[in-house]
């Protein structure tokens, strides 16, 4: 077997990683995306001179997403792109019945909402340096080369967004799969019945709502504070006629809100000690096809 044959299997095999590593360093499902074509291309373009270069193709293939990653940052400023960020990140919807409990835990861990959410308020030097060695254990030698930047510097970019991390993120999901599920139907099924009591039974006391309308749903955009706040929205979780389709969200419980066949809605939620912390609603009629569009 070549190194570009080697390369384009393992990039198959760690597809899955390599977009979570993307999306954490973009926070966009589509450039995300957009990235794992630009390597794909990369690794057919591979010069076969250079295959005893490559001792580890993981390795490999994350640094080449790395560098693409960071010159769609570079790309970004360079454009002044600076829209307001979203109130509900993008998602990464898995809709597949072949669920795997130790994939799921990972991928929350790596790139679930609640930590988005914080990713999003770093400045893309901090973002980039956490992202790459607390979630994915690249060296800091490698993030200095990345950077462009001296080796304490990428110790100290990592370490700034470490703390604002720690102190910004809550609601990291803390409870098996299952269970989280199980938490997640009692809350449709509270709301449905508009059981107030049971809601304010799940939803943790500090649960904070995220709901984003987008361009399309300018109006129904807010966050909301506090179980009573958001358990007196009960009727918003219970849309007459509407289906709930289960799905994995950014590896954590979610659904997706249809009525007939057409989506309305996906829905994603972090549990923190037996309770729903964050729950996450995005409302964008414009945003929801793309983002349940098969990779």
């Amino acid at each position: 077997m070549t190194s570009t044959q080697l390369l384009t299997d393992r990039l198959q095999t760690s597809r899955s990683r390599l977009k979570s590593l993307a999306y954490g360093m973009l926070g966009s499902a589509a450039d995300a995306e957009d990235a794992l074509q630009d390597a794909w291309i990369r690794v057919r373009q591979f010069d076969p001179d250079q295959q005893e270069e490559i001792e580890n193709a993981e390795g490999w293939l994350t640094t080449v997403v790395a560098r693409i990653c960071m010159d769609k940052l570079r790309a970004r400023k360079a454009r002044h792109e600076d829209a307001a960020r979203p109130t509900v990140p993008d998602m990464l919807v898995d809709a597949t019945d072949d669920s795997d409990p130790e994939k799921e835990v990972q991928l929350a861990e790596e790139v679930g909402l609640a930590l988005q959410v914080v990713l999003e308020t770093l400045p893309p030097p901090e973002r980039v340096a956490f992202v790459l060695h607390d979630l994915f254990d690249r060296s800091y030698s490698e993030i200095a080369a990345l950077l462009d930047c001296s080796l304490d510097a990428a110790r100290q970019l990592a370490s700034r967004g470490r703390r604002r991390t720690r102190s910004g993120r809550r609601g990291c999901n803390d409870c098996d799969p299952v269970a989280e599920r199980q938490i997640v139907n009692a809350f449709f099924a509270a709301s449905q019945s508009g059981d107030l009591a049971e809601l304010l039974r799940i939803l943790h006391p500090d649960v904070v709502f995220r709901a984003d309308g987008g361009a399309t749903r300018p109006a129904a955009t807010a966050v909301i504070h506090g179980a009573r706040e958001v358990a007196n929205r009960a009727e918003t979780f219970a849309v007459a006629g509407a289906t709930l389709q289960p799905v994995q969200v950014n590896g954590s419980a979610g659904v997706i809100v249809q009525v007939g066949k057409r989506p309305v809605a996906i829905m994603a939620f972090s549990v923190f000690a037996g309770q729903i912390s964050e729950i996450y609603c995005l409302l964008d009629t414009d945003r929801i096809p793309q983002l349940l569009q098969p990779t």
